[in-house]
């Protein structure tokens, strides 16, 4: 991990993402594991990825709170599914005073876009095949336009949803950015489906 972190930011990375490993037992051995995660990737700022339909892992808001006394945790990947409340209670500890602002990217492919920047997600961490849809919604709640923000993503939540397929999802994508002209081309390398 040390090493691959000193690489990364030595190639000009912003800094690392870290998640839990699976098999975990217990808050205190989660908090602990990302706390010597930390400790191993040095001085690089690091995202904390919650993502517990792969790691097995479920993070509480408390236990968020307890891995952002670290000054150098600087993001959360929002990725559990249904995470709404989760935002929600980290927000009103920061407002609170109780937790440090640490930013918050949803990775939830964007299905809950809206949602997530009503409730206090700086943004998203997501593919999907017209970012510029993505970019206009942000804008669109930034500005307090949220019927305008939801009628715009409502337009686009079927091909979200199609692009999330399990196995087909990314040759979706990919083949509807080569439509577009973005991409050259939607091969997928292995053991990527056409």
């Amino acid at each position: 991990m040390k090493a691959l972190a000193r690489g990364a930011m030595e190639a000009g990375a912003a800094g690392v993402m870290i998640a839990p490993p699976p098999g975990l037992r217990g808050d205190d051995a989660v908090v602990a594991y990302i706390a010597q995660a930390a400790e191993a990737v040095g001085d690089a700022p690091y995202v904390l990825q919650d993502y517990p339909q792969a790691t097995g892992i479920f993070m509480s808001a408390e236990m968020i709170r307890r891995m952002a006394e670290n000054p150098r945790l600087v993001m959360l990947k929002a990725e559990d599914n249904p995470g709404l409340d989760k935002l929600t209670a980290l927000r009103r500890m920061t407002a609170e005073g109780r937790m440090r602002r640490i930013a918050i990217l949803g990775g939830n492919g964007g299905q809950f876009l809206v949602e997530e920047l009503q409730r206090g997600a700086d943004g998203i961490m997501t593919g999907y095949a017209v970012p510029e849809m993505l970019d206009r919604v942000c804008r669109l709640v930034s500005a307090g336009d949220h019927a305008a923000a939801h009628d715009l993503f409502d337009l686009h939540l079927p091909l979200i949803r199609y692009e999330l397929q399990p196995v087909l999802g990314l040759a979706v994508r990919k083949h509807v950015l080569a439509r577009r002209g973005i991409i050259a081309s939607a091969a997928l390398r292995a053991p990527g489906r056409s």
